[in-house]
């Protein structure tokens, strides 16, 4: 039987303040970060199974608990604990993370790469504006308009977008919109895929009824390798 990819819960200094965290790291012991970040549901399983696999890959993955530990599957409670997150207080524990990800010894990258999902995706973009050269590789899988920067002058990373044409939280309108945005203003890489799905596609524990295997296998190989090819 394969050897279960080490992980554990973790907490790190952020802002002057405790974070909390799941990081899972590679059966090697080492590779480049990435950082994770979480739908408007919280640090739930599904977050960290995308870190662990993450690590499968090879990566050091560093999940940011943005909630303190609370979590829901109830749509209306997650919306009103994300309209209690300022996106800058967000974007600011996301600082620390990467920080604290930086200076794990595991970590053999000068840069990380993140990837998020539903509310991550607009902290993605946010992190990513925000650090500047520590980011590397920005990933947003979908969106619902939250911590969506106004402007990307500041955004290095490349980038790389997975949204769905059936999306009713961030309308496909709105995320080419975006894609020309962050392609105009930073100069930077901006690569955009659009998939006939719904909103969270790749979650296989939307209880939604979204998820579709298929685009979330090819989303999922298309960003891993995304990955590799920018984090360094």
């Amino acid at each position: 039987m394969a050897e279960k990819t080490p992980h554990q819960n973790v907490s790190f200094e952020s802002e002057g303040r405790q974070a909390h965290g799941y990081i899972a790291i590679p059966q090697g012991g080492s590779g480049p970060g990435v950082i994770v970040v979480q739908e408007w549901w919280g640090l739930t399983d599904h977050i960290r199974d995308v870190a662990d696999r993450l690590a499968a890959q090879g990566f050091v993955a560093l999940a940011p608990d943005l909630f303190g530990g609370w979590i829901t599957h109830d749509a209306d409670e997650a919306g009103d604990m994300m309209s209690r997150l300022p996106a800058e207080e967000g974007a600011r524990l996301l600082a620390g993370a990467t920080d604290y990800l930086l200076s794990r010894d595991e970590v053999t990258s000068r840069t990380v790469g993140a990837v998020g999902f539903c509310m991550g995706g607009g902290f993605v973009l946010a992190l990513a504006a925000q650090q500047r050269e520590k980011v590397s590789a920005a990933v947003p899988f979908y969106g619902v308009g939250q911590a969506v920067p106004e402007s990307y002058t500041d955004l290095t990373a490349s980038v790389q977008g997975h949204y769905a044409q059936r999306d009713s939280m961030y309308p496909v309108e709105q995320a080419r919109e975006q894609e020309e945005q962050i392609r105009r203003e930073s100069g930077a890489d901006v690569t955009f895929h659009y998939y006939d799905a719904d909103h969270a596609f790749h979650n296989d524990e939307n209880t939604a009824g979204n998820y579709d295997p298929e685009n979330a296998r090819l989303a999922w190989d298309r960003a891993v390798s995304f990955l590799r090819a920018n984090v360094e």
